[in-house]
Parts: C-alpha cells; sequence; structure tokens
C-alpha cells in the first residue's frame, strides 16, 4: 500500500512538470497563422484579431465647408459668381481641403442663380436694426445657416464674395485653433477701453482678442456654431453704443467676431499668406486668396495714382449697378503682378460663365 501511494504521488509530479513545460514551450515559439487563399508575403497579426492585408496609412481628409453670405444685389451676385467660378477651379487641386460650398443669402427669397451657385436662403434683421449697417446681416445669416443647414464638413471657411481663389486652399486649422488672416487695422491694444465694454478683465488680457476679422478664417464647425450667436449680440452691442460706432466703423462687425472668438477661448492662428489685396500687395507669391476690396488706380506708365481716379483702373465700386463687362482692358506695362492677376481672372470668369450679363 506504501509503493503505492508512493508510485501514485511520482505519477502526479511528473504529470505536472510536463503541463508547465508545455505551456512554457508554447510561449515563446512564434506565432503562425495562415489565411485561406494563395499563398501571401508574411505579414504581422495580432494573435487574438485577425487585422486587415491592407489598412491605409493616410489620416482622414479634413474638408472645410466654404460660405459666403451675400445679399441679391448685382454688385454682391457677380462677385460670388466670379468667385464660385474660382471655387470649382481649385476644389480638386492637390492639398486642398475644400468641400462643400454654399451662399448664403440675406434677401429672404430665392434669386435666379440658384442653380449656378449652392445657396441657402437667409432672412435679414428686422427692418432698422442694422441702422443702416447692411454688414450686421453677416452674423445673423451665419446663425440661421448653422443652425438650419446639413453641414456635412467639421470645418468652415468663411469668405466673402470678392474673393478670388488662386490655388487649393488647404485646411490652415488644427484642433482647437482657427486659422486667420491678420488685419493691420484690427488693433485691440489700442482700442482697448473701448472693447472691455464687451470683453471685460477677468475674462483675460486683451491680447486674447486676434486682430482679425470674421473673414477669411478657418474655425470648426463646432466652435463656429457657439461663436456665431455671440458674434450676432456683440455687433449689435456695438452699433448701438455711440463711442463705439464711432472708433470702429465699417469694420465694427470685424471687432465683434475677434471679441466673441476670444470669449469663447477660440484663438487662431495667423496667416499673412492667407490672401493678399491689391494694390499694396504687389506680388502673388504664396497666397490663397486675393481680396479685392481696394480700388486699383494707375496712369498709363504703370505708376500707382491711389486717391485719384487713374487714367487705367479697376474698382468693384464702378459696377455697383451693372456686372463688369467681359474682356475688360488688361493693366498698362509696369501694373503690378497682384492687379494684373486680378483683371486676367475677373476676364477668365466672365468669358466662361455662362449667361453673364454682357
Amino acid at each position: 500500500m506504501g509503493c503505492g501511494n508512493l508510485f501514485f504521488t511520482i505519477l502526479i509530479t511528473f504529470s505536472v512538470a510536463l503541463i508547465t513545460y508545455n505551456i512554457i514551450i508554447s510561449a515563446n515559439a512564434p506565432l503562425k497563422q495562415d489565411f485561406p487563399g494563395p499563398s501571401r508575403p508574411s505579414i504581422s497579426v495580432d494573435p487574438l484579431i485577425k487585422m486587415p492585408l491592407h489598412r491605409s496609412s493616410s489620416p482622414k481628409k479634413r474638408l472645410f465647408h466654404t460660405a459666403v453670405t451675400a445679399s441679391d444685389s448685382v454688385y454682391n451676385t457677380w462677385q460670388c459668381r466670379v468667385m464660385y467660378f474660382w471655387y470649382n477651379k481649385f476644389k480638386d487641386g492637390p492639398q486642398s481641403g475644400m468641400g462643400g460650398f454654399t451662399r448664403i443669402l440675406h434677401s429672404g427669397k430665392p434669386d435666379q442663380f440658384m442653380d449656378e451657385i449652392p445657396t441657402f436662403v437667409a432672412q435679414p434683421l428686422p427692418a432698422g436694426m442694422d441702422q443702416g449697417y447692411i454688414v450686421l446681416n453677416r452674423p445673423w445669416a451665419f446663425v440661421q445657416w448653422l443652425e438650419k443647414a446639413d453641414i456635412k464638413e467639421d470645418y468652415i471657411l468663411m469668405a466673402e464674395p470678392d474673393h478670388i481663389i488662386v490655388k487649393p486652399i488647404p485646411n490652415l486649422a488644427t484642433d482647437g485653433y482657427g486659422a486667420a488672416f491678420p488685419f493691420f487695422y484690427i488693433e485691440p491694444k489700442k482700442y482697448e477701453t473701448v472693447l472691455r465694454k464687451y470683453f471685460s478683465v477677468e475674462k483675460g488680457p486683451i491680447t486674447d482678442i486676434d486682430p482679425i476679422g470674421n473673414s477669411p478664417v478657418i474655425v470648426g464647425k463646432e466652435y463656429l456654431k457657439k461663436i456665431a450667436p455671440t458674434w450676432m449680440n456683440v455687433s449689435l452691442a456695438m452699433k448701438k453704443d455711440p463711442e463705439t460706432d464711432k472708433a470702429f466703423g465699417w469694420v465694427l462687425e470685424m471687432y465683434a467676431y475677434a471679441v466673441a472668438s476670444a470669449l469663447h477661448g477660440v484663438r487662431n492662428i495667423l496667416h499673412k499668406e492667407f490672401m493678399i489685396q491689391p494694390p499694396w500687395d504687389k506680388e502673388i507669391g504664396k497666397t490663397y486668396i486675393i481680396h479685392y476690396t481696394y480700388g486699383c488706380d494707375y496712369n498709363m506708365k504703370g505708376e500707382l495714382t491711389y486717391g485719384k481716379i487713374g487714367e487705367w483702373r479697376f474698382d468693384k465700386r464702378s459696377y455697383d449697378k451693372v456686372a463688369p463687362p467681359k474682356n475688360l482692358t488688361l493693366p498698362p506695362p509696369g501694373v503690378p503682378e497682384s492687379v494684373v492677376t486680378l483683371v486676367k481672372m475677373v476676364n477668365e470668369a466672365t468669358a466662361s460663365i455662362p449667361n453673364w450679363w454682357s
């Protein structure tokens, strides 16, 4: 009986040792897992989850939706048609982050260009509320669009009718930061006393207000949904205040956006190359947008005569009641590249857009 117990004990001990040995060997052996079908090159496979044979290493493309606010005036409409023409030219270009496009028409009713340009019809402010400053309709139009439209992209580029895109625009924004153009005439420090009415000391230093307007700006859609109502309310409050209205004048709504962005803690990376403004910026360089807000006046020697109507001129305000004709006269020799490019691009657009006015 004693011998039997001893034999049984030895057998159990040997069996445990053998099982332990096999576990150790298995744990250190390379895992080989075959896939059905033809032979394939060796790949690394997780022992628990089969990974796909081909995985894309490129990150998801961060597209932005371009939005332009406009009235139904001839002045705004011809600019929008030119702008949309060039948007389509560069939308699918290399490095482009350009997604969809919307003209936010704040006239309150459709116009004849709804089929040509993707359009959202917004209601204007109640009569008299803009106090003759029609630009106040811009933040209100954005509030309506952001509330009601189905916007697929995660970012928004706020642009203007008098922007011409000269090459594909990448998404310059990053998580938590917008991307904006710095305007030399937006000076929060200079107007700190006025701005403290809307951005209290408790909110932070005045330098938290970036020297920007609302356009061009690329910003996250969810951020803009929060900023837009504040932008509208600050704009209206600034316009009602005589001191603020006098200080900021026609750029009041730009200051209001900068304040609203700061109030929501959204800072902006400043990109000087975002756009140029002829005639002061003379070369195209690395820019993405030509903003033709200023008149371009030159004599026939190619010399700038700013403040005096030139022998040759291009000024968008010359076409406030009627669209520019096709084939505008090109500037004389010596005029900067930026101005020449601007006129050539307007000419190409008007020659190509069906049913141009003249």
